[in-house]
Order: structure tokens, then C-alpha cells, then sequence
């Protein structure tokens, strides 16, 4: 009898992916939470604001819609495929067509079709550090190769042309662009998008934008769209984009991509076999949230603004400790290597995944070290929360290390 091989377990492609590190953070907080620990989390990205009124009862009357209990387009709700163009050309200036957008199971999901529907084995992608921790793993099961450029506090996290050029080769297929960026809180400024746009035009270069932060930018900082800025980086740029950070619901999952024509109806041939279509209630909130005005958007990004400032002056007060004041989305970006190689409880952290651990366990204060990141050494902290949160979290690491 002759013996059978051993039996695989898991596709080394599945296997390959690292769990998603800003989830971990935030499990391990609700963890200890749940044990009674007063903690205080700075881990994930997502508002603490409730979803707006109207969009909630746009969905609780969906809910009774009979319609809405059957299949519906795998593209998309055309009503909502219509008012993301609508929308975006009055966010943004970029006009597009509803047969050009295709609505998804979140922006994540948006990523990774995005990627997918560019990317041939062995594809290049340039992916600026710091960088979202699913970027990366997004590019690598799409079977192309992360081709990582390092930018830090000193330039202000933005990436340049100069650098562009050094890593482009043969091979280069997709830059990865993302402004107001996570998790470094930058935004470009629009003489920088432009010039990058104008590279990747002249280099025949694929652009992925991820425009999900657009209306969180704060002081004198704005959100300029690439294509708006180029008009002929349109045919060669894919913008993802959802409602999850604008309008507080990251928990609807509902993205969009948008894109030309042809790459577009690729992916919605790819997703008729996914997933189908969206849930069709959060696609219905979505298009309340989308059509609606930007009021509740205002008075969101004016309490991010605030707690940013806060959030900044707080961890400008550690010795040891830099970081960039935030320009859009909500978060800090702090520079953490003077810290490194004090004692903290039990430990001497010599790198910040270390220094995360320590903290939590000693303070209970939970942060995503820069590793998640790519770029060990700095920290991200989410002033998605309440003022008094942030307060308490960050002067608990002031009395750690003062």
C-alpha cells in the first residue's frame, strides 16, 4: 500500500497574508476591555460619531421595501451608481459616468478589485511608506510585487518625482497615491499631485487614488483629485472610495471604484462572481449619505480638527517624542524612537511593535506601532474618539515617560 503525501492545509497564497495589524491592536484592547480593564484605544480607524438621522431611517425604510429582498445589480443600485458621479464631480470637479463607477462591499473591498483588475503576475506597484497595513497584501494576492518607497516626518510623508523615477523600471505597472493619507496624516499639495500625475503620464504608469479621506483635511490644507488636476491620467487611474470615514459608517460597508470603462467592466465581471451585489439596505443608505448635503460632514471634520490639535500638543509634551501636526484624516503619526530602550513596566522595548505591547499591558493604552506601517520607529494614534478619551490616553503616556 503505498502512502499517501501529506495532506496541505492552507494555500500558500492565503497563507502568506499577515492579519491585519490595526484590527489586532483594537481586538486585544476589546479583549481586555471586556475584562474590565480600563482602556483607552487609539487603535482603529473608524469616527465615533452615530451615522446621520436620515440615512439610518432612508435604510429602516429600505428594510420594508420588497425590492430590496431580491438580487440586484452585481454593479451596483444604478440610482447609486448615479449619485456617486454626481457626487464626485461636486466633491472632486472630476465628471464621470454611472457606467464607469462600481459599487462595492467597502472601500477595502474596492482595494483589492482595484488591484486585482490591474495587476498581471510580477506587475510592479510602488506603494509609498508609511503605508496602510492591507495595501501590501492587497498588491502581493493580486500577484503583484510591493515595490516600497520610504518617506518620514522630515518630508512631510509625501513621496517625490525624484524618488518616482528611481523606482520605476520596466516592470512598474501601478502607483498607489493616497491623499489625505493613513496613517501618516498627510495631504499633498495640489503643485504635487499635479506633478505626479504628469509622471505617471509621461511614464505610462497605471495610478490607483484612494480618495477615502477627501473631506477630512483641516487648516490650510485641501484635497485635490488627480485626475481633476490631469486630465490625461483619467484613462490610466482607478479612484477607490467609500462611505465609511465621512460619513460614520464604516459598519454599512459600502465602497465604490471608479475608473474607465473597460477596467470597470472588468471588475464587475469579477464581482458577479465574488460577492454578487451589495447588501441593497446599506446600498440604500449610501445613497441617501452621497445625495444628501454635507452639513453633518462639516461638523465632523470640525471635531476631528480639534481633537487633532489636541491629540498633537499632548504628544508633543512626551520628551523624546516628534510628530507632525495632522493635515487630514484623523489621525497622529508620532515618532517614537526616543522612546525606545527605556524601561516600561516589566521591559525594555528596543522597537516600537515591542514598545505597543508594553504599553498596553502597563497603561492600557492601545496604538498601532509603525510596523503595521512600514515604518518602524513611529506610531499611529486615532483621534476618532472623545475628547476626554484622548486626554486621558495620551497623559497616561506622559506620566509613563516623563
Amino acid at each position: 500500500m503505498t502512502s499517501r503525501p501529506e495532506l496541505r492545509r492552507v494555500s500558500t497564497r492565503l497563507a502568506a497574508i499577515a492579519e491585519s495589524a490595526t484590527l489586532a491592536v483594537d481586538a486585544k484592547a476589546k479583549a481586555l476591555k471586556a475584562k474590565g480593564e480600563n482602556v483607552i484605544g487609539f487603535g482603529a480607524g473608524e469616527p465615533d460619531f452615530p451615522t446621520p438621522e436620515h440615512i439610518v431611517d432612508a435604510a429602516v425604510k429600505a428594510c420594508r421595501d420588497v425590492k430590496y429582498h431580491r438580487y440586484t445589480p452585481a454593479a451596483g443600485l444604478p440610482e447609486l451608481r448615479e449619485a456617486i458621479a454626481a457626487k464626485t464631480l461636486r466633491d472632486s470637479g472630476f465628471s464621470c459616468s454611472a457606467d464607469q463607477v462600481l459599487v462595492t462591499n467597502g472601500g477595502k473591498h474596492a482595494v483589492f478589485t482595484a488591484f486585482a483588475a490591474l495587476c498581471d503576475p510580477g506587475d510592479e506597484v510602488i506603494c509609498p511608506a508609511p503605508y496602510w497595513t492591507t495595501y501590501p497584501e492587497a498588491i502581493t494576492l493580486a500577484g503583484g510585487v510591493p515595490v516600497i518607497i520610504d518617506t518620514e516626518e522630515e518630508t512631510g510623508f509625501r513621496v517625490t518625482v525624484d524618488q518616482l523615477d528611481r523606482a520605476l523600471t520596466p516592470r512598474t505597472k501601478v502607483l498607489l497615491f493616497v491623499s489625505p493619507d493613513n496613517p501618516s496624516g498627510a495631504v499633498y499639495p495640489p503643485e504635487e499631485v499635479k506633478a505626479i500625475g504628469e509622471w505617471a503620464v509621461r511614464n505610462g504608469v497605471w495610478v490607483i487614488t484612494d480618495e477615502i479621506y477627501e473631506h477630512l483635511t483641516y487648516g490650510p490644507h485641501k484635497f485635490t483629485s488627480m485626475p481633476t488636476l490631469v486630465p490625461d491620467v483619467a484613462d490610466q487611474c482607478v479612484i477607490v472610495n467609500g462611505v465609511a470615514k465621512t460619513y460614520a459608517m464604516t459598519g454599512w460597508r459600502v465602497g465604490w471604484m471608479i475608473g474607465p470603462k473597460d477596467v470597470i467592466k472588468a471588475s464587475i465581471n469579477f464581482q458577479s462572481h465574488a460577492t454578487s451585489n451589495v447588501n441593497n439596505v446599506a446600498q440604500v443608505a449610501a445613497l441617501a449619505a452621497v445625495s444628501g448635503d454635507l452639513f453633518a460632514v462639516a461638523m465632523m471634520r470640525e471635531a476631528f480638527e480639534r481633537r487633532g490639535k489636541l491629540m498633537h500638543r499632548l504628544l508633543t509634551s512626551i520628551p523624546g517624542v516628534t510628530c507632525m501636526e495632522p493635515q487630514g484624516a484623523f489621525y497622529c503619526y508620532p515618532k517614537f524612537e526616543g522612546l525606545l530602550g527605556r524601561k516600561v513596566g516589566d521591559g525594555t522595548p528596543r522597537s516600537t511593535l515591542e514598545l505597543a505591547d508594553a504599553v498596553l499591558t502597563t497603561a492600557k493604552v492601545a496604538f498601532v506601532p509603525g510596523e503595521a506601517f512600514g515604518s518602524p520607529g513611529y506610531s499611529r494614534f486615532s483621534f476618532a474618539l472623545g475628547d476626554a478619551d484622548i486626554e486621558e490616553g495620551i497623559n497616561r503616556l506622559v506620566a509613563l515617560f516623563s
